[in-house]
């Protein structure tokens, strides 16, 4: 072999241990701390859920999983904001079906979609609302209060989190399913329970955990959750459909999300932490308790859920008029 081949042989060599090198020194996942970046406001269902998942993760994954609240426009800034961050597994959304399945329809002009910028990673929970009511609403049922909603046309206001959040768009499907004319009151966030307390509005479609503290201390009247079974957190309480009003089905579910291009090992693995996370024992209980349903999916599975949620309340959407520019 001529010096040259034997130069040119030798560097190949080197190369190729150099490969091996790197191969053999890159670091598993994770190898740093991950931030789960909240759409909403500390407080909130999607806040607690979060924390209660980030908290599991961080001993199942033995790294450091700080929670952010990034709130604002929807839950928009915070889903732009991880959407448009490195797709590593490191940055995660933590959000609920508004953001992803009900903005695309209610904003036209999103600065990111959150159907083909995110990669679903894992369902948290599904939370079905419950009609709470004030305790100065002469009301105890719901034919109740839809008798004294068109007794008394435009003297009760409904609160929600935002204009074509659920909480919304199951008030506008009560008035229209019953005849009811109540008015819609958005608010950002937790203020709309905040004036529900004060009795500032008279009554609200809000999540299970949001409320059920309130509805223990005897703030909140109870009196029919939207979900198509009674929630083991209030048995006591009935559903839509029982209480007279049919194919008033809402709620909302919670979920993980990475952006884009997150490679699916990266994906996989979290996906398998959060869901062993929702099956622990001691947060399904806690879940349970709050209202909150345990989800599981596989990644692949989550993101077919996803699309089919935003197919169903896209109609809904747009039939209810709504829409932010």
């Amino acid at each position: 072999m001529t010096l040259p081949q034997r130069l040119a042989a030798a560097a190949l060599l080197c190369l190729a241990v150099a490969g091996t090198s790197t191969g053999a020194n890159a670091e598993p996942f994770p190898s740093k701390p991950i931030r789960i970046v909240v759409s909403f406001s500390a407080g909130g269902t999607t806040d607690i859920l979060a924390r209660e998942v980030a908290n599991q993760l961080g001993q199942s994954l033995k790294q450091t999983v700080i929670v952010e609240n990034r709130p604002g426009a929807g839950g928009n800034i915070g889903t732009e904001f991880v959407a448009k961050s490195a797709a590593d597994g490191y940055t995660l959304l933590a959000t609920s079906v508004g953001p992803v399945a009900i903005n695309p329809t209610l904003y036209p002009n999103l600065k990111v979609n959150p159907q083909t910028a995110l990669a679903p990673v894992a369902p948290i929970a599904d939370v079905p609302n419950v009609l709470v009511v004030h305790p100065s609403v002469p009301a105890s049922d719901v034919a109740q209060l839809v008798a004294y909603a068109k007794a008394n046309p435009g003297k009760l206001n409904f609160a929600s989190t935002g204009v074509g959040t659920a909480a919304h768009l199951s008030g506008a499907l009560l008035n229209e399913r019953t005849g009811a004319n109540a008015v819609h009151v958005p608010y950002k966030g937790a203020d709309a329970l905040n004036d529900l307390l004060a009795g500032r509005v008279q009554f609200m479609f809000a999540t299970i955990p949001s409320v059920m503290s309130h509805i223990r201390a005897g703030q909140l009247r109870p009196l029919a959750v939207t979900s198509a079974k009674r929630a083991e957190a209030l048995p006591d309480t009935p559903t839509m459909a029982e209480a007279g009003v049919k194919n008033l089905v809402t709620g909302a579910w919670f979920g993980l999300f990475a952006p884009k291009g997150t490679p699916p090992d990266v994906v996989a693995r979290l996906n398998k932490a959060v869901t062993d996370a929702v099956n622990s024992p001691d947060i399904r209980k806690k879940f349970v308790m709050q209202g909150a349903e345990p989800m599981q999916y596989t990644p692949e599975s989550f993101g077919k859920f996803v699309v089919a949620e935003y197919q169903a309340w896209r109609p809904i959407v747009k039939a209810s008029g709504a829409r932010i520019d």
